[in-house]
């Protein structure tokens, strides 16, 4: 069997294999992260805890404007543009996005007590943000570059590397010191500076070019328009817990952090899905195989419903294994998380067909209203229903921008004269209702535990007399 799975890897083409590498390591990276949770929240408190969730909101927010996210999807499209040219393209590209941090760095030191208060972070942290934001993207440079040229066994190393040091230097400079707030928070910046400034010689040294008009005027033009995209993405997942602490406290802002975090493991799953299902797509709209399209999403979307409610089913078991006991009232925040990892995935299915068709103005303006609708709903619905309410504006955001994202690929159907459903509506609504039901009947028996049970069962049970059709499905997509 041993010999017979070697041959079978052995004979996949380098793309698959790759693919598969590449997933194999973000789920090491992520569920390392996760699996170090139970630790970190039994070594901190929950105003400790929570002063790591908000540095790390502040982060990504802050990351978007000093990087403009170069290493994104220009990068790509420039390593297709100029394949020669790559490394000049890449330290090009590095220069922008260091010049860009540095210029937001001079702005925060004219007046650092401004900054300090409106972000609510000491000093060190936002030096801290500011040196991550300035060798990061070092990594990411390369790592994208790896990906590109399908190269993936430095890449594998490195991700496990950071995934395994930045825990441990964390429990080590936590035990070592009283600060641990500020141990957690610098220990695990300072490993990620520490492999960015690696790789940011690498990258100077191979190209030799901090500054090139050509490169940088594309970079710009290119993504420029694609900020408040970015942004926007990056609130929905971020402003709740920022908001919950200014609004009601570090302590809860932890409590929310951890079941955030623990609901969404799932996404490592349903996001490499998601990335696996684009080509696919493309492929279908290409060939006019409507058919095996929506066969195939359908059985997604069922797959990652029955994933929703068993998260829920398991939450306060969750929250148990992973959390201290004073963080066992985030059990009430995991249900609506896990229904909107529903709607993450299933928004997606209709933002790739607007991709393909190349309509992505309506992408940008729905993600920015939906960032919007979120602040302000967070804002009036924190202070009424305390934290836990944000957990649901969250949910009925992804609702929203479901339900638009649905008209705008409805238009596109009608504009690109395709008659027919590229997905089963029918039954993404129904397991979309079903989960919301299910949501609700979880949050009202959370505390009996054998109903929670009594419906897995049910769910296990439903799964066995499907089996068929399952594997059926399974070897499909598989292919």
């Amino acid at each position: 069997m041993k010999n017979k799975i070697f041959e079978i890897y052995k004979n996949l083409s380098e793309p698959v294999k790759a693919s598969m590498w590449f997933v194999v390591s973000n789920v090491i990276q992520k569920g390392i992260a996760l699996l170090s949770t139970p630790i970190f929240t039994r070594l901190l408190t929950p105003e400790q805890y929570g002063v790591y969730s908000v540095y790390q909101s502040w982060y990504q927010i802050i990351l978007i404007f000093a990087t403009l996210d170069l290493f994104a999807g220009v990068y790509n499209n420039g390593m297709t543009k100029w394949p020669e040219r790559r490394p000049q393209y890449t330290s090009s590209l590095l220069g922008l996005s260091s010049t860009l941090t540095l210029t937001l760095f001079v702005i925060y030191i004219i007046a650092p007590r401004f900054w300090n208060n409106l972000f609510d972070m000491q000093s060190i942290f936002m030096y801290a943000i500011f040196a991550e934001c300035m060798f990061v993207p070092a990594y990411n440079f390369w790592a994208s570059s790896e990906r590109y040229d399908y190269r993936y066994r430095k890449l594998v190393g490195v991700t496990v590397l950071m995934g395994v040091a930045s825990p441990v230097i964390g429990v080590i400079a936590v035990l070592s010191t009283e600060y641990k707030a500020e141990a957690y928070v610098l220990s695990y910046a300072g490993v990620q500076i520490i492999v960015g400034i690696v790789f940011y010689i690498i990258n100077m040294a191979k190209g030799r070019r901090f500054f090139d008009k050509q490169f940088w005027r594309f970079a710009l033009l290119f993504n420029i328009p694609l900020i408040p995209h970015y942004l926007s993405q990056t609130v929905l997942n971020q402003a709740d817990r920022i908001m919950i602490s200014r609004m009601v406290g570090s302590d809860e802002a932890a409590i929310y952090t951890v079941a955030y975090t623990i609901s969404m493991m799932f996404s490592i799953v349903t996001n490499g899905i998601n990335s696996t299902f684009i080509p696919y797509t493309y492929k279908s709209i290409r060939n006019e195989d409507f058919t095996n399209l929506k066969s195939s999403s359908s059985f997604l979307v069922v797959l990652i419903g029955l994933a929703s409610i068993v998260a829920m089913a398991f939450g306060p078991e969750i929250i148990r294994i992973f959390a201290a006991p004073e963080y066992y009232e985030a059990r009430w925040v995991v249900p609506p998380v896990a229904v909107a990892l529903l709607f993450m995935f299933i928004y997606p299915l209709f933002c790739n067909i607007e991709f393909y068709f190349e309509r992505t103005k309506f992408v940008m303006l729905t993600s920015s209203v939906a960032a919007l609708c979120n602040v302000v709903l967070n804002f009036f619905c924190i202070r009424i229903w305390g934290y836990i309410a944000a957990a649901y504006t969250t949910l009925l955001c992804y609702i929203l921008m479901a339900i638009a994202h649905y008209i705008a690929y409805k238009q596109i159907l009608k504009d690109q004269g395709i008659t027919q459903n590229l997905y089963d509506m029918k039954l993404i609504l129904m397991i979309s209702l079903v989960s919301l039901v299910a949501m609700i009947a979880m949050t009202l028996i959370y505390d009996i535990a054998l109903l929670r049970y009594g419906i897995i069962v049910v769910f296990c049970l439903v799964g066995i007399y499907k089996k068929d059709e399952i594997i059926s499905n399974l070897k499909k997509l598989r292919s």
